[in-house]
């Protein structure tokens, strides 16, 4: 596998446009790898579902994505960056859809409303969490500036997206949730000096990034090396002494950039 920026379908460093969102969405609806479905159900019968967002947006006019931390005092992967999103409830007046629960947590987690996210599509297939007993459903959306929304006219199909205010979206995170947001430049993805194989899962190649540089100014504490847990878990923020994207968020973040041509 390797990142070749040139290739890639999008623009990594220009802003997001109206015309960039239409080619997104023209991509991610056609992706091949998608086969999500409701009511998916693994060998041993029926499975609990989550589902995340993979938030597209401008930040001080570079594209980019949006990620948190997740609070420390959380049972499960705290300390670990990942998307906004997490468990579906079976209940249907609390959500009726799977992008439904996704919309719901992020805007319970960071404070962003739905109606603030431009739905662009999916990636696939979902993966299971590493108990394999919880099945996580990608979406892809944008972002919009909190004075901006996905209604407004396109004046100009190639007139950069108004840039959300990432200190204000700090400020807004429920703390027991969240720890922190954060956004990952789109240039990111084709850094050598960010980027590192591994394998998910043990055996499929996929980028770990270095985020370090970003994240450590924003934190007011330490967070948790790598390590494996009781459970036999690998857990943790990162590996020698490093704050990584990692684990299912890697993996879904490569398959986007595959789905991008960013990746090979």
């Amino acid at each position: 596998m390797s990142a070749a920026a040139s290739s890639g379908l999008i623009s990594l460093t220009k802003p997001f446009t109206p015309k960039t969102l239409k080619t997104l969405t023209r991509i991610l609806t056609r992706n091949p790898a998608n086969t999500l479905q409701k009511g998916f159900e693994s060998s041993t019968g029926k499975v609990n579902n989550a589902a995340v967002l993979i938030p597209f947006c401008n930040v001080a006019g570079e594209p980019s994505i949006l990620l948190e931390i997740r609070a420390k005092s959380l049972r499960s992967h705290s300390g670990e960056i990942s998307f906004p999103g997490g468990r579906i409830d079976d209940c249907p007046q609390t959500d009726e859809s799977f992008l439904y629960g996704a919309l719901r947590e992020t805007h319970e987690e960071l404070g962003v409303h739905p109606t603030r996210v431009e739905v662009l599509g999916e990636i696939g297939p979902p993966e299971f969490n590493a108990r394999g007993d919880l099945c996580v459903w990608p979406f892809v959306g944008f972002v919009h500036a909190a004075s901006d929304t996905n209604s407004r006219p396109a004046t100009d199909e190639d007139e950069p997206l108004p840039s959300l205010d990432i200190d204000a979206i700090r400020q807004q995170v429920s703390p027991s949730e969240v720890a922190t947001a954060f956004h990952l430049p789109l240039k990111s993805f084709t850094s050598p000096t960010r980027l590192r194989s591994s394998l998910f899962r043990l055996t499929r190649p996929y980028w770990e990034i270095d985020v370090t540089d970003l994240v450590k100014p924003i934190l007011t504490e330490d967070l948790v090396t790598r390590s494996i847990n009781e459970d036999g878990q690998e857990v943790g923020a990162g590996s020698d002494g490093k704050i990584e994207v990692w684990g299912l968020t890697g993996w879904y973040l490569t398959l986007l950039m595959k789905s991008l041509q960013v990746y090979q």
